[in-house]
């Protein structure tokens, strides 16, 4: 994909406290054999996410079961005190919460990473068990350009937009950043079942799920006329519901779960937008 992203901005996603890689013998440590990782997730959380379709597309459930976790985090400090074991038993006299996504080592009991694209990365080129190929052969710029875009061009300038804090003017430059992206985005699709192949890749994953975000959170802080706008995306909506009628896309889309978790940790104000929903996602998940 040629579409350069925005500037850089500072990302809200949380520093890994783990980033630990599997490797491809025994020599790095952490290699790969079949059910001796586990993955921790919550599909509530966009990462979770992330990680839970590609894991169903690479059909990973036997080499890497899955625990999941409840949409809200119960601990006091954000984290889930089921994880709490592991992140102690990974970090001598860790004070941090227990965040998710995790992978884990069951041989050892500890953290492999927290880190959702190198746990993805991980899963996709370790465990040599069929599937897509989510990160083909030449691909990995335009994958990371697409994430780039997904960070800087969708997820962070849809939460300024909406934010209480910025002025009026800051909310429109933040809007206009989004509306340039998803333009760029709806150009390039134009034609296209996918954003860079043939089948799909990781590029579509992380796409989807910053499109699920956009309209299931950050819509619910913006003004109606702001979301009509986003709406007008004809060929960049299609695509999303086409991806969420794949099994491995929609059968993890926790709507509820992302309500429930985002008004749990959003304290800002609903706007008119939140009454203007852009996709009906239970019902193509259920398609």
């Amino acid at each position: 994909m040629t579409v350069a992203p925005p500037a850089a901005h500072t990302s809200d996603r949380p520093v890994p406290a783990f980033r630990g890689r599997i490797g491809r013998d025994a020599r790095s440590g952490h290699y790969a054999v079949p059910g001796r990782y586990r993955l921790h997730l919550s599909t509530a959380c966009p990462d979770g996410l992330r990680i839970a379709v590609a894991h169903s597309l690479l059909g990973r459930a036997t080499v890497c079961p899955v625990t999941f976790l409840p949409a809200v985090p119960d601990s006091a400090d954000g984290g889930h005190s089921a994880l709490r074991p592991l992140y102690e038993a990974s970090a001598h006299r860790y004070t941090g919460p227990a965040v998710a996504p995790v992978l884990s080592d069951d041989w050892s009991g500890r953290i492999v990473s927290t880190h959702a694209q190198d746990i993805m990365r991980d899963l996709a080129r370790r465990f040599a068990t069929g599937g897509p190929s989510l990160y083909p052969c030449g691909a990995e710029s335009e994958i990371e350009a697409v994430e780039r875009m997904c960070a800087q061009g969708i997820e962070q300038p849809a939460q300024r937009a909406g934010s209480a804090d910025g002025g009026p003017a800051d909310r429109e430059a933040a809007l206009d950043t989004l509306l340039d992206s998803l333009g760029a985005l709806e150009r390039w699709l134009a034609g296209r079942t996918y954003v860079l192949r043939d089948d799909v890749t990781a590029a579509d994953v992380e796409l989807w799920v910053a499109l699920v975000q956009l309209d299931t959170v950050h819509r619910n802080h913006l003004d109606a006329s702001a979301v009509q706008r986003i709406a007008d995306h004809p060929a960049l909506w299609a695509y999303a519901r086409r991806l969420t009628a794949h099994p491995a896309f929609g059968a993890h889309l926790d709507l509820g779960g992302i309500e429930r978790r985002h008004h749990a940790r959003c304290h800002g104000l609903e706007a008119a937008g939140a009454a203007v929903q852009i996709l009906d996602w239970a019902a193509h998940a259920a398609r």
